[in-house]
């Protein structure tokens, strides 16, 4: 039985919405699940499944090495790209078996091209709003490597610089303005953010008391109208039968009054709260006690 249960967990496997599911059958491609869910295949070594990531994947800038400019000026640069992985089979051809290894490749394609592009400007240019036609045009040459001859099965959805600075002013200096102003704009995003949610709580809250006062005040109003048709109800019986009413009141009077079983009371027998329980015969009652 136990034989049983392993070699039929070995053959399941689940596919999650964040991966891509590779199975492979004596080192080669047999199938590929783009699709969530649980799945099977042959239990090992016939068959294995690997995954890779299919969400949308950062790659951010490891080299600090400078690049030349067009007037010949050291700069450094820091860049990031946004890529993901949208053919699973070619980029296990082409690139590798897991993320890093598309990383790797790709950064050496987005350095190579973010020189080219370097090479061609001036740093004026790199710290003005030419910046953006020069990071356009490396995203261009990195989507035409990867979808090449032998196209990596990726891609590049956005390519950005987020730092030009001579190698000769990096300083200490630099790194805390830096900090500085990243660290304004999250307190006023944190800021931001802690006032909507507090005006959506005041709103939440001010139609949870319109809704209650709604409900409360639709309760009463059918409360009313069932006591009002009750009332009316018993004084129509009532009226029909002056005698029934009176004694049906002093049953009443009397499940209030004898409630506990500690309960004493002194009361003249010959008053009328004994009224319908004496006898039509009998001038007196006895003492109420329960």
């Amino acid at each position: 039985m136990l034989v049983a249960l392993a070699l039929l967990s070995s053959m399941l496997f689940v596919v999650d919405q964040r991966q891509f599911g590779v199975v492979y059958a004596l080192g080669q491609i047999k199938e590929v699940i783009l699709e969530p869910g649980l799945n099977f295949k042959l239990p090992p070594p016939f068959q294995n499944v690997s995954y890779i990531d299919r969400r949308l994947l950062t790659l951010d800038s490891t080299d600090a090495e400078p690049m030349l400019t067009a007037e010949k000026q050291r700069v450094v640069i820091d860049w990031y790209v946004k890529w993901r992985i949208t053919q699973p089979s070619e980029y296990i051809r082409n690139v590798g078996l897991d993320e890093r290894a598309g990383a790797n490749q790709l950064n050496r394609v987005v350095r190579n091209a973010f020189q080219e592009a370097i090479n061609k400007r001036t740093v004026k240019d790199l710290l003005s709003l030419k910046r953006e036609a020069l990071m356009a045009d490396v995203k261009t040459e990195v989507l035409e490597v990867v979808r090449g001859a032998k196209p990596w099965g990726i891609d590049v959805i956005d390519v950005r610089i987020t730092r030009v600075d001579y190698v000769e002013a990096i300083t200490e200096s630099v790194y805390r303005r830096m900090e500085a102003e990243r660290k304004r704009v999250a307190n006023e995003l944190r800021s931001t953010g802690a006032a909507e949610g507090e005006k959506i709580r005041a709103d939440a809250d001010r139609q949870r008391e319109v809704t209650v006062a709604n409900a409360y005040r639709e309760a009463q109003k059918i409360k009313g109208e069932g006591d009002a048709q009750a009332a009316a109800a018993y004084s129509d019986a009532f009226g029909r039968d002056p005698q029934f009413a009176q004694f049906y009141r002093s049953l009443d009077a009397y499940k209030a009054s004898f409630d506990k079983k500690g309960d004493v009371m002194v009361i003249d027998p010959s008053s009328d709260f004994f009224k319908a329980m004496r006898s039509s015969g009998s001038g007196t009652a006895p003492a109420g006690k329960k």
